[in-house]
């Protein structure tokens, strides 16, 4: 559903989506030391939604932006807000409250975009703070006492230092909402409706989603004014990216770990996202892969946030190829060079196939997206090939040994389960430090991919008594007698505890005088 426009602002973009190809930023009017900074990281012309977007939101206007993931929104944003830093804000820039904030629905999210506003606005001295649950606050709240420009941050911790009196929001200029449709999803528009009520009436606002629910139109037409509604692209931005080829194999669950091995030695593989539907079954997954020599960390919601941003570097520097995730911690992450998406198993619907597959073809790259369907998932699967007209109704069966799965993803001839040793070039997660954010909260889940060794002790230093990916626990005898974790049965008679030879006595006495009676027939 798209917001009606007419009522609130004529909806003329400058351009059509047709002919907005390859603009350079200065012929938008931005700010030449942001415009040098992009230069610097290789960015010299817009996209789409950044053609359309930019000259608006620059003149202050509040911008509606609706386009798929992976075109280019965050600059769409990141840009107005460093040039109005630059120029329009200029003088609230001694202040220490933010000019400007930006609301994302996910951690992983957050640091992304700080990361890109960061770089753009670099020349400008541009100060960007991100605030975020899962971390200690002290960082946070010393980065707010020593003043800053934009703030970028998830809702709960934006609210709770909001009412700490920590984070001054009266002092905002322009606020933006990324993946409205993702707060929706989680759950965060209430307090998105807290922010937006402590942010001054006449701030610019800018809402960018991929989709346009009832619930997301409602909060834009009750806190924006006049907006102008932008779609970037033709096509329906729930549709799988246009330049993803798209894969369908029916499996078997006892034969998808050496299906996927084989997939991940395809030529001109490079990172590559595998996705599951439970947080055990990404450990086991991750745990598997690792076995067979693929450099593979995982990302879920029982990991700690330090483990989590420790998995997203080492995948984002290549130590590590292949990330292992599920939907909601997969939520937000954009990682350039992404080459094939698999669906280890089944998403639930079409919006989550589309967001899954929405990893690769990025920013009009290609990419491949590899779906594995079980027996039991038949019935899901021909629910999201409806939705979405994918015209694969019927998977092909599909084996490790099939000749099809090796002609269709470009499989060298001979690959087996174990990727061979001359090709285990990565570094591994290993070589990526984990860095100490002063966690708050409990931490389920000790270490990304566990994998155990005879004994029942793991091979990667994990803490000994916390069950494995299946839920088992380690047989280490150790773990067991381990100090007052342990627990020894005492054994009492009348409420007194007596030795093992007088519990032997009491067992052998209510023995004897077992009636003979009692004992069952022989027939």
């Amino acid at each position: 559903m798209q917001p009606e426009a007419d009522d609130e602002a004529p909806a003329n973009p400058p351009a059509s989506p047709g002919g907005t190809h390859a603009v350079p930023f200065r012929d938008l009017g931005v700010d030449e030391l942001i415009c040098t900074a992009l230069e610097a990281a290789g960015i010299v012309t817009s996209f789409p939604i950044q053609t359309l977007t930019l000259p608006l939101a620059i003149d202050g206007q509040d911008i509606i932006g609706q386009a798929r993931t992976g075109t280019g929104k965050t600059l769409a944003f990141g840009i107005p807000l460093l040039h109005r830093l630059a120029t329009t804000f200029a003088a609230d820039r001694a202040a220490k409250a933010p000019s400007a904030l930006v609301v994302v629905p996910t951690r992983e999210l957050a640091i992304q975009v700080a990361d890109d506003i960061k770089q753009a606005g670099l020349h400008i001295g541009a100060r960007v703070l991100t605030v975020y649950g899962g971390r200690a606050y002290e960082p946070q709240l010393d980065g707010l006492k020593a003043g800053t420009d934009i703030v970028v941050g998830t809702p709960g911790r934006l609210l709770d230092l909001a009412d700490r009196k920590n984070l001054d929001l009266s002092q905002v200029r322009a606020l933006v909402l990324d993946e409205a449709d993702k707060m929706l999803d989680l759950g965060f528009l209430p307090d998105v409706e807290r922010l937006l009520k402590l942010t001054p009436d006449d701030r610019q606002t800018m809402l960018f989603s991929a989709t346009m629910p009832g619930e997301v139109v409602t909060l834009a037409r009750r806190h924006m004014r006049r907006p102008t509604n932008i779609r970037a692209e033709e096509p329906d931005e729930s549709a799988p990216p246009p330049l993803t080829r798209q894969y369908v194999y029916r499996t078997h669950h006892l034969d998808k770990v050496e299906v996927l091995a084989r997939v991940l030695q395809a030529k001109d593989r490079g990172l590559s996202m595998v996705f599951c539907q439970t947080k055990r079954a990404a450990d086991q997954v991750a745990a598997a892969l690792s076995d067979r020599g693929f450099a593979a960390a995982t990302v879920h919601g029982d990991l700690g946030q330090a483990q989590r941003e420790r998995a997203l570097r080492a995948f984002r520097s290549g130590k590590v190829d292949v990330l292992v995730a599920t939907d909601v911690a997969a939520r937000g992450i954009d990682v350039e060079d992404v080459t094939h998406v698999i669906n280890y198993e089944c998403p639930d619907d079409d919006k989550a196939y589309v967001h899954r597959i929405g990893r690769t073809g990025r920013a009009g790259r290609a990419g491949v997206a590899v779906t594995f369907v079980d027996w039991r998932d038949m019935q899901r699967w021909k629910l999201i090939n409806d939705a979405l007209s994918l015209g694969q109704p019927e998977p092909a069966e599909t084996y490790s040994t099939s000749e099809h799965l090796y002609a269709e993803l470009s499989i060298p001839p001979g690959s087996g389960g174990t990727l061979p040793r001359a090709m285990r070039a990565r570094a591994g997660l290993s070589a990526e430090a984990e860095e100490d954010l002063g966690e708050t909260g409990r931490v389920r889940s000790r270490t990304g991919s566990r994998t155990r060794s005879r004994g029942g002790r793991t091979r990667d230093g994990a803490v000994r008594g916390v069950p494995d990916a299946g839920g088992r626990e380690p047989r280490d005898k150790a773990a067991r007698d381990d100090g007052a974790s342990s627990r020894r049965r005492r054994r009492t008679r009348g409420g007194r505890e007596v030795s093992r030879d007088t519990a032997r006595e009491v067992i052998r006495e209510v023995i004897i005088e077992v009636p003979a009676e009692s004992t069952p027939q022989a027939s």
